[in-house]
């Protein structure tokens, strides 16, 4: 199969599989106290299934370098499904918790779909390629919220039983359409690295790997902090109601994803990844802290659009520079141990946003401002280690 036509198919997976999981993010909350959830247990409810993906991703990883990338994805692609319908299914609070738990230890949908990119991309066409599937995700996120939300008028179990459907629909894509990338898997007979959770550690010690992948996280970590301040101010301050909350959401999310299609139109201007990083980095730093100062809707909706456009630089950046310095077997695995930060880091930056709010709802968009700026020196630092 050619590499065009496996970017497309997995495209086509990527928007599929995010679509569904967008479609019941904003039913968790209300869908989940019929069994007793209340607004603090949904954060654990949130939490439990990044903690778990924390875990999971790397040794799905691993077994994907070792086993072959399509059985891997197969089987998270599954893992999604049963989630889905134990969702639909549930028929209390625990089963709810081992649902998202499930989905999360089969959660290496995007890490291994990640790997494949690398498997088939020359590092000239990688930041293009990771820009084309990183928009697929985006596409998915942005219309499943709104897609959720019009199922859910035929009752709240709808959304997640439709997701289900769709979930299939990328497994028959993966089984009959998808040909396995990976061509130095190892299998059983033959000796090959073997995964250990220390990876989560040694990973980052690696010159350039581990310095894009914790820039990665503290970045991830600073937009999920911003998305809380977001939702609070445009509610208690902006008065924004529902639909125009989710109008917004959505220019946010097309803003990223409209700045991911340009990637090869910058590629061309700025040949270095880490510099185009850099760039995007210290924008999304001014506009969080416009953002802090904003009263109204005006100045608040151009810091968060022009944030959103250069925030939507960061993964095809990162995973392009983690793939061109790792060049050996071991790709699946630093992928998955790059998707664990990030689900830390989606879960981290809530937790932490609550907190701060006790201070004032602007503080949430200064906290997220240090996050960004401390991702800025490290990305100064990528830049010099790249260049050794």
């Amino acid at each position: 199969m050619k590499p065009n036509r496996i970017i497309w198919v997995l495209v086509l997976i990527a928007i599929i599989n995010s679509m569904g999981f967008g479609i019941i993010i904003p039913l968790l909350y209300p869908y989940g106290k019929k069994f007793g959830v209340t607004e603090h247990t949904i954060g654990l409810l949130t939490a439990a299934f990044s903690i778990a993906q924390f875990f999971a991703t790397p040794v799905l990883g691993s077994l994907s370098d070792k086993w072959g990338r399509k059985p891997l994805l197969l089987i998270s692609l599954i893992g999604t499904v049963a989630s889905f319908i134990m969702f639909g299914l549930a028929n209390s609070i625990f089963m709810l918790f081992a649902a998202r738990i499930l989905d999360g230890l089969t959660g290496g949908n995007i890490s291994v779909a990640q790997a494949m990119i690398s498997d088939i991309s020359s590092p000239k066409e990688r930041a293009k390629n990771f820009g084309i599937l990183g928009s697929a995700f985006g596409f998915g996120f942005v219309i499943g919220p709104a897609l959720g939300g019009l199922l859910s008028q035929f009752g709240l179990k709808v959304p997640f039983f439709f997701a289900a459907g769709i979930a299939v629909i990328g497994v028959l894509l993966t089984l009959f359409f998808l040909k396995e990338t990976n061509q130095t898997k190892t299998g059983k007979t033959k000796q090959s690295h073997k995964f250990s959770f220390l990876s989560l550690y040694t990973v980052l010690k690696k010159p350039v790997i581990g310095t894009a992948i914790f820039t990665g996280f503290l970045l991830t970590m600073a937009q999920f902090t911003m998305l809380i301040g977001f939702q609070t101010f445009s509610v208690d301050e902006l008065k924004l109601n529902p639909t125009q909350i989710g109008l917004f959401y959505g220019g946010f999310g097309i803003s990223g994803i409209f700045m991911q299609m340009l990637v090869p139109a910058v590629k061309k201007v700025i040949s270095s990844q880490a510099l185009i990083l850099l760039i995007s980095t210290l924008f999304c730093l001014g506009m969080m802290i416009v953002a802090g100062f904003a009263t109204g809707v005006i100045l608040f909706a151009v810091s968060i659009g022009i944030y959103g456009l250069f925030n939507g630089l960061r993964n095809p950046m990162l995973n392009a520079i983690i793939a061109d310095h790792n060049e050996g077997n071991g790709k699946g695995e630093v992928m998955g141990v790059n998707q664990s930060y990030a689900s830390i880091g989606q879960t981290l930056g809530p937790v932490t946003a609550g907190l701060i709010t006790a201070i004032s709802i602007h503080s949430i968009f200064f906290l997220s401002s240090l996050y960004i700026l401390i991702a800025l020196l490290f990305s100064i630092r990528l830049i010099a280690k790249e260049k050794t």
